[in-house]
């Protein structure tokens, strides 16, 4: 089967875009990050066998997947705010008014390539923030990224401080960034735009942190609500400065997991937003994900009721209590499934019958509605390349 605009076979990207617009296609996208994987061993040596010497986008090309890459389409410039990093002590970034993609996270400047403990401040008129970024030796040689290890929020103090900078934010466009991207990548891949994480999501992950967030909320329920109220209205100003943005998918990075934010959590602070978030996006012809890479058994109905056009890095069983059928089953209506190739699988501890059971069941299942595949959450340098080449070339001879 070919491209039906063209006459040429499909590439992923067309795969991609036509799955999102609910046409058929030749065969399901396989769409996927290799990139810790190839940082594991760039890190330590060099690619092994067939692969030495390659590119990313080479590999992804020789393994026959599609590349996804996340990038922010926007940045914020934080006026009247200097911010200083230091790595183990020492000083190696200080900048006034500096523009950042990744606020309140400030992953833009801390190395991922040096062990250490990365201690961050931003100091305002109103007062000081600090947030440390950890990174283990491991986590260099198997090519993850730093961890968060001390978030912004700890006092009522700081709240302050943080409202004082998300009033006075900019906002900063970067779409040609995104496009010259998809350019240099090409029709083997896809560039998905990240917005910020919605407002509960950031609470729980970047401001307070897991454990802080629900003392809050038990203690001083007030001050979980005002800073929600202030998310919420950035969220709204950003989806309404990406009008202009022309792009057909988006989505939000929000590491959904039952266990920390359950259903009760879900209907309470999560699920009007998205569905007031996901209406926004849609009338500008914009399709909206989330990365869903948790155990989200508690959470598939009221994720099939959110609005979202995709659930992305979905991590059916072995990797979560959730298994692909369940999923299936109760999504008959949507949200698209993104996903689906746990990454337990893919190591030797699974032998290789069931590694074909899974492949053949899950083939099997899907075989009536469109999916888009992919390695969830990470594929790293223990995975087996050569089990998702296995899986890419099954794909060409049809479900």
């Amino acid at each position: 089967m070919t491209n039906k605009d063209n006459g040429f076979p499909w590439s992923q990207r067309q795969r991609f875009l036509a799955t999102l617009n609910g046409e058929k296609t030749d065969r399901p996208a396989f769409i996927t990050r290799l990139e810790t994987w190839y940082k594991g061993y760039t890190r330590s040596g060099g690619l092994p066998g067939r692969f030495t010497g390659l590119s990313l986008s080479a590999v992804h090309q020789k393994v026959g997947v599609g590349q996804l890459k996340f990038m922010c389409p926007y940045a914020l410039k934080l006026h009247d705010v200097e911010v200083s990093a230091a790595l183990n002590g020492e000083e190696f970034y200080r900048e006034f008014e500096p523009v950042i993609e990744n606020f309140p996270g400030m992953w833009d400047y801390v190395s991922a390539l040096k062990p250490g403990e990365t201690v961050s401040v931003l100091r305002t008129p109103v007062g000081s923030l600090r947030l440390r970024h950890a990174m283990l030796s491991e986590g260099v040689f198997n090519g993850t990224e730093p961890y968060l290890k001390d978030k912004l929020i700890k006092t009522g103090d700081d709240l302050r401080v943080v409202e004082y900078i998300l009033e006075r934010a900019e906002f900063i466009p970067q779409y040609d960034k995104i496009a010259a991207e998809q350019q240099m990548l090409g029709e083997n891949a896809f560039v998905v735009p990240l917005l910020h994480r919605i407002p509960f999501q950031q609470a729980l992950l970047e401001y307070f942190g897991e454990m802080e967030l629900f003392y809050t909320l038990n203690d001083d329920p007030g001050q979980v609500t005002r800073l929600l109220h202030l998310l919420d209205q950035q969220m709204e100003e950003i989806i309404r400065q990406i009008a202009s943005f022309d792009w057909p998918y988006v989505e939000f990075p929000d590491n959904l997991h039952a266990m920390m934010t359950n259903p009760q959590l879900f209907r309470q602070f999560c699920l009007s937003d998205l569905q007031k978030y996901s209406t926004m996006l849609h009338a500008q012809s914009k399709k909206v994900g989330s990365h869903t890479d948790g155990n989200i058994k508690p959470l598939l109905v009221l994720l099939a009721d959110s609005g979202l056009d995709v659930c992305e890095s979905v991590s059916p069983y072995p990797l979560t209590e959730c298994t692909i059928d369940q999923i299936w089953e109760t999504w008959v209506n949507g949200p698209l499934i993104w996903g689906a190739i746990p990454s337990p699988i893919l190591e030797e501890t699974t032998s290789e019958a069931e590694f074909c059971a899974y492949i053949d069941h899950l083939f099997a299942l899907i075989s009536d509605r469109p999916i888009i595949l992919g390695v969830v959450d990470l594929f790293m340098r223990h995975n087996s390349i050569e089990r998702v080449a296995s899986i890419a070339e099954r794909l060409k001879d049809g479900l």
